[in-house]
């Protein structure tokens, strides 16, 4: 019976797969034997009927979102980091003309006009919405991921929870990723606490399809908020992904337009519906898009890996991970080096990074903290964490910079209360040794015990130096220069 089951329902789900899977450009799915599937993923439990290949793409999201913006400055957009938007402008009969946004770095408010003001901002979009004086509701839904510190499996797997429904275990760079949970939020998106029975919920799951993963060590527990379009009375998985924009002329705020819903594999035509949208508004005839036909910055080509590491004497392994995180601007990271040989230093073991990299990411890319190049680069979000790199990042990051010492420590500090945000959910056993080891590490070696309670949100200006604060060059020379 089970075997006519199973072959039942390979033949339903291949053939609506199948239907589909041209226009993503991926290879026919396929049907295994348990055998064929032992041979390719050997950390299986034993006890499979057969198994079903599909594809699915895979991105890093930080990189997709900074390559987004990228483009769009190259294309004349204005970039605003660490900028608030505290108010709106009002014209006459309410009408939205701008925001009022403060700077976090130089402390500044200033007032930005617009003839048509988008709400982009995801599961933020009902806060500032609020601050219009407009409601925009959403059906926020949580979803969790854990980190593993290893990899556990060699291609994507898709497992069963105990409720039913699926979740997966998929090989990310040096570690894994467990996701995902769905479930009603109604906290605030800046504060979101990851609770002991959502790891045990996605760990359970894998574990029943995958045991090897008790060999493994949870290295943080993030957590996302889908910005789901309101609907009332079904379920979260029941919830469609469609997008929405609004228009709150009718609630007494013409001017403003805010998106909701949707999902990150839509993003582009998400984007492509709001600007034909802002276009209506403001009387203008709509052009032919081109984001499906340009690439995002250094997506143009992929370079010769080979022949990079071999022309800038470096590990190809290094060249590799390089070419992965930018595309064609490899190159001009590796030429970054034939001018100043110190920036071959290696930095980050685990991420394959070095010093010319984040120095590129600085430069190029609108890096201005530590928390800015791990999102960069990936910088910290191996299996070590930032216990082997962090401090040396620093240091780049402030002599690039012309960072004090005090903004230098601020800058690890900061780093340290992003890990303990994503540990809080997973300190048990070998990960809160692990924590504790780190920790004293970084408090020490970093002398991070003089800094106050809370560190700076804002990325120091460059070149600022506190009042009786050492210089950085002076304290921490020999990290700077490297080999």
């Amino acid at each position: 019976v089970k075997e006519r089951l199973w072959g039942y329902a390979v033949r339903v789900v291949l053939d609506l797969y199948d239907v589909y899977q041209p226009y993503k450009r991926g290879k026919p799915s396929t049907r295994l034997t348990a055998e064929e599937a032992y041979a390719l993923e050997p950390s299986l439990r034993r006890d499979l009927i057969g198994a079903i290949t599909f594809d699915e793409w895979g991105i890093d999201p930080f990189r997709l979102c900074a390559l987004n913006a990228l483009s769009a400055r190259e294309h004349g957009a204005d970039l605003a980091t660490y900028t608030e938007v505290r108010d709106f402008l009002r014209g006459p009969g309410g009408r939205v003309e701008g925001v009022v946004l403060y700077d976090l770095q130089k402390r500044e408010t200033r007032a930005v006009r617009a003839r048509i003001v988008f709400n982009a901002a995801g599961p933020w979009a009902p806060k500032v919405a609020r601050r219009a004086g407009v409601e925009l509701r959403i059906r926020g839904g949580k979803g969790v991921h854990l980190t593993l510190d290893r990899r556990v499996s060699n291609y994507a797997i898709l497992c069963q929870a105990a409720d039913g429904r699926e979740v997966f275990v998929m090989p990310h760079g040096q570690t894994s990723v467990i996701g995902t949970t769905d479930d009603d939020f109604y906290g605030d998106p800046d504060d979101i606490r990851i609770h002991e029975d959502e790891v045990r919920y996605l760990w359970e799951a894998v574990e029943r399809s995958v045991p090897s993963i008790g060999h493994a060590r949870l290295l943080r527990a993030w957590a996302g908020i889908r910005p789901t379009v309101w609907e009332w009375g079904k379920m979260e998985d029941d919830l469609s992904r469609e997008h929405v924009i609004y228009d709150h002329a009718l609630q007494g705020a013409p001017g403003l337009l805010s998106m909701v819903g949707g999902k990150l594999a839509s993003y582009r035509i998400m984007a492509e519906e709001a600007v034909d949208v802002v276009e209506d508004r403001l009387g203008i005839p709509r052009r032919p898009c081109r984001t499906h036909l340009e690439p995002l910055p250094g997506g143009a080509s992929f370079p010769d890996v080979r022949a990079l590491a071999e022309a800038y004497r470096l590990p190809e392994p290094t060249v590799a991970r390089i070419a992965q995180r930018h595309g064609e601007n490899a190159v001009a990271i590796c030429e970054m080096v034939a001018e100043d040989p110190r920036l071959r230093l290696p930095v980050c073991r685990c991420e394959q990074i070095i010093a010319a990299e984040l120095v590129f990411s600085i430069r190029h890319e609108g890096a201005r903290r530590l928390l800015d190049l791990r999102r960069r680069n990936r910088l910290a979000m191996g299996p070590c964490q930032g216990s082997d790199c962090a401090q040396v990042a620093a240091a780049v990051l402030a002599r690039e910079l012309d960072l004090d010492g005090r903004a230098y420590r601020n800058e690890l500090a900061s780093l340290l209360q992003l890990r303990w945000k994503g540990q809080r959910g997973v300190l048990v056993g070998p990960t809160a040794a692990q924590q504790e080891l780190s920790r004293l590490q970084h408090l020490g070696a970093g002398a991070l015990q003089d800094l106050p309670s809370s560190v700076e949100e804002a990325p120091p200006a460059p070149g600022s130096s506190s009042p009786g604060v050492e210089r950085y060059e002076e304290a921490s020379v020999s990290v700077a220069e490297g080999p």
